[in-house]
């Protein structure tokens, strides 16, 4: 909608306020106000939640894998025939036979549950997430099966470090004479890891796949093979080949199967999370409304003097139009980068509030993630932008078509 340079003009002075109209101008601060503060607030939680999801995502399949194969009613044997026939289809990154059981474990008088992974140094070495996760000790001691390696918070809930022993007690325990009896072995820490995801840094170790297999008694067999894809989208349309070379040895189980109920229920809180934040522009645009009606009002004697000159009333709804869309553009575009540069600088801010109250913000033991995170989409920050710009187009509409209605005999008529 081009302007001309007379209604520009008066576009411009109607939105300078003077001292009688200092009421209007405040109400229109406040629409200004609340629509920079909802898009910026819609920017930065929408980048937030697609943190979540994107590292959740990556650490949960960097860790578990992309299609896991259980054994139906026993574990599984032939295992590597398995594996070996896994990694010739194409798309099929790596197959890892593990041995997955759960313990308690004692250190210098603590206990704590976890969940132990019996698996070989070199499938450990070439899962990404896992190589690059030790930060104290090294994978030579484990490879020559020489200890295990223990999550950062589980060690140090136990006050462990690289060369203490660690006992594990299984819940299946050996029967003798005297009853059943808890089976206990120490192994020594060769390593801490540390993924950045509350969960495993807390529950999970890591032990050679072949004590595992002594420990746990899995003598020639595993509980379960992990597959790792190229893309993890394809898990679904190569789960008919995998389980073809599987046959009737196992189940196989995709990623999106597994974490299903959890991944919908962060979709399900992002979706509420957008449609509650929408209603703060949706306010500010009724604030709008207000403010530009009152407007129109004040502006009566104004109106009907420039319609007598021979303004048109199609200059008067764009004279008034371009007084509300502006507060609208203005808002959304403050508001816009206030967000993105928000959301591209959180771990800063976060880590300079925390410091500067002493109070944790993001404890890693609700939100499972170590770390704040955020990803903006271009995609999600254009439809932010262009509804917050739809909304505030539409509540200008209708003051604006009251003004240009407004008959300048009537408002003229007594004065």
């Amino acid at each position: 909608m081009l302007l001309s340079p007379f209604e520009r003009l008066v576009s411009l002075r109607y939105l300078r306020a003077r001292r009688q109209e200092g009421f209007i101008s405040v109400i229109a601060g406040f629409s200004l106000l609340g629509i920079l503060l909802g898009v910026a607030t819609l920017i930065i939680v929408m980048a937030v939640m697609n943190g979540f999801r994107v590292e959740l995502l990556g650490r949960i399949l960097g860790v578990n894998g992309h299609v896991t194969v259980v054994g139906s009613q026993a574990p599984i044997m032939g295992y590597d025939d398995i594996a070996d026939g896994i990694r010739n289809i194409p798309g099929v990154v790596e197959a890892t036979p593990l041995v997955e059981g759960q313990v308690m474990l004692t250190a210098h008088g603590y206990a704590s549950g976890a969940m132990v992974r019996g698996i070989r140094a070199e499938d450990f070495g070439k899962r990404a997430m896992l190589a690059g996760s030790i930060v104290v000790g090294n994978l030579k001691d484990f490879a020559e099966g020489k200890g295990v390696l223990i999550g950062s918070r589980l060690a140090g809930r136990l006050r462990l470090v690289v060369g203490d022993d660690i006992t594990f007690v299984s819940p299946q325990g050996s029967v003798t004479a005297f009853g059943t009896v808890p089976r206990m072995k120490a192994y020594p820490v060769a390593g801490i890891f540390e993924v950045g995801m509350y969960e495993y840094d807390n529950s999970f170790v890591y032990m050679p796949l072949e004590q595992a297999q002594l420990f746990f008694r899995y003598q020639e067999s595993v509980s379960h093979v992990e597959v790792m894809l190229d893309d993890p989208d394809k898990a679904i349309d190569l789960q008919p080949e995998i389980a073809t070379i599987v046959g009737d040895r196992g189940r196989v189980i995709e990623w999106q199967r597994v974490n299903s109920s959890f991944f919908g229920a962060l979709q399900v809180e992002r979706n509420v999370m957008f449609l509650i934040l929408t209603m703060i522009i949706l306010v500010a645009a009724f604030n709008i409304i207000s403010s530009q009606i009152m407007l129109v009002q004040d502006k009566g004697k104004g109106i009907a003097i420039l319609r007598t000159m021979g303004a048109t009333q199609g200059m008067i709804l764009r004279i008034f139009f371009t007084t509300g869309a502006s507060v609208g553009i203005a808002g959304t575009a403050f508001g816009a980068l206030l967000g993105i540069t928000f959301s591209a600088n959180i771990e800063t801010i976060q880590m300079w509030i925390e410091g500067m109250t002493g109070w944790a913000l993001f404890p890693p033991e609700v939100r499972f993630l170590s770390q704040v995170p955020a990803v903006i989409e271009t995609s999600e920050v254009v439809t932010v932008i262009v509804m917050a710009l739809l909304l505030t187009f539409l509540a200008s509409i209708y003051p604006a078509w009251r003004a240009a209605r407004l008959d300048p005999v009537e408002v003229l008529r007594y004065e």
